[in-house]
């Protein structure tokens, strides 16, 4: 029988890793278990395994791929703005809309952190989002604020994310979570300018 070419290979992993963020997003870690991706997956349990060692690993990637595509909105929306500090306010909220719209708020602020702990987490973050917001806080603020700045907006963000997620299809409260979101920024901004 012959093996698996690569991109078959890749098309499999794809496939359960899908099926991961659906049922981590709708059951929660606990609740998903491997034979239901698989199945979901089309795939067997020994599938799941050899793409992805355990289930943590999977929801490692699941979480992954979430930051990733959370990073990617917002860089979308940032570059479409050519002033600093409107790149910075333009990303911060596609960060809010995207995290919220997309299946990645309950996989990736509230079942990855308490899976796979603080610390993991906080590294995944660091590589996505987190490092584009300290490139954009970097072009508003003093180099000596630019990391707390970075990590106290990141945290905001966040927070309301999770606010958010309680408040469903709220659009006040959205509007809300954006008019407060303004205010952090616009403080951020009036900072003394970096030396350039």
């Amino acid at each position: 029988m012959p093996r698996a070419s690569a991109a078959d290979a890749a098309r499999t992993a794809q496939r359960i890793l899908d099926a991961a963020i659906d049922r981590f997003t709708a059951d929660g870690y606990a609740a998903a278990s491997v034979d239901d991706i698989a199945r979901a997956a089309g795939v067997t349990r020994g599938a799941v395994y050899h793409h992805y060692a355990d289930k943590r690993g999977l929801l490692r990637a699941a979480a992954r791929a979430g930051h990733e595509r959370v990073a990617a909105a917002v860089v979308r929306r940032a570059d479409g703005e050519t002033e600093p500090a409107e790149q910075l306010r333009a990303g911060c909220h596609a960060f809010v809309d995207s995290i919220t719209t997309d299946t990645a708020a309950r996989l990736l602020l509230v079942e990855a952190p308490a899976v796979l702990g603080w610390s993991e987490w906080r590294g995944l973050d660091a590589a996505a989002s987190v490092a584009e917001l300290r490139e954009a806080v970097a072009l508003v603020a003093p180099a000596s604020d630019v990391a707390a700045l970075t990590q106290l907006l990141s945290g905001a963000m966040n927070e309301g994310a999770l606010w958010l997620m309680e408040r469903v299809g709220d659009a006040e409260a959205r509007a809300a979570l954006h008019r407060s979101l303004d205010r952090l920024i616009d403080a951020v901004v009036s900072s003394p300018a970096p030396p350039r």
